[in-house]
């Protein structure tokens, strides 16, 4: 046999597989933004000022590998949420992206900015292997919806797709974090979910979202607020 050769020829064959990681195989994607279309994004900030506090956030997940490691899974939500609704392998993708971002010997941000006092530039490349013919992309019925809800695209543009969605996830991440802060998303979506929970009605969820606009939200609270409005009304 073929092994029984190698290990008389001295060398002895381990394994075979093939590698999921393919730094060949990159996608480029990337946003620009002039400062004065910013100028709405926060009413306590000005366009230069969220540009600013946008491009250092970016530059202390590059050098800092506590924050990169955050930064990079708020783009992965983004990626992983297309690559699982496609079929496709969402660990590969994973393990693929972690290791690329830790290419210079040092864990890094997937995604850079760049900001010159007028312009904002937010740019990431990054390695992607997806398919949209085989595997699970055409078994599964939520994998081909996927599919044709996207257009059913070519295996580039559905790299492209993603890539693009993971920048976006950057993006929205970023600017939570250096405006109002990520709590205050995570608690409305919270408070949606409660609501849902408990049956709410459209009207019973706006008065809920302007009544704990600055309150702590916890199943018990909403619960008693709904009931306490039901008898109320």
């Amino acid at each position: 046999s073929m092994l029984q050769e190698d290990i008389s020829s001295g060398i002895e064959v381990i394994m075979s597989i093939l590698t999921n990681y393919c730094p060949e195989s990159l996608v480029h994607v990337e946003l620009n933004c002039r400062v004065e279309d910013l100028e709405c994004v926060d009413p306590n900030l000005s366009g230069h000022d969220f540009a600013r506090r946008f491009h250092t956030a970016v530059e202390i997940a590059r050098v800092d590998t506590k924050r990169a490691v955050t930064h990079n899974k708020g783009i992965m939500n983004g990626i992983d949420a297309v690559v699982v609704a496609t079929g496709n392998d969402f660990r590969a993708v994973e393990a693929q992206c972690h290791a690329y971002a830790a290419r210079s010997g040092a864990y890094r941000s997937l995604s850079q900015s760049h900001f010159d006092g007028e312009t904002l530039r937010l740019e990431m490349t990054l390695p992607l292997t997806l398919g949209t013919v085989g595997g699970l992309t055409k078994l599964h019925p939520l994998a081909e919806s996927s599919l044709a809800l996207l257009g059913d695209p070519s295996a580039e543009e559905l790299m492209q797709i993603c890539a693009a969605v993971g920048l976006y996830q950057n993006f929205a991440a970023v600017r939570s974090l250096v405006t109002t802060g990520i709590q205050q998303g995570h608690m409305r979506m919270h408070l949606f979910n409660i609501l849902n929970q408990l049956d709410a009605s459209s009207s019973e969820v706006n008065l809920a979202k302007e009544f704990f606009h600055d309150k702590v939200v916890s199943f018990h609270a909403v619960r008693s607020y709904l009931s306490e409005m039901r008898e109320t009304h």
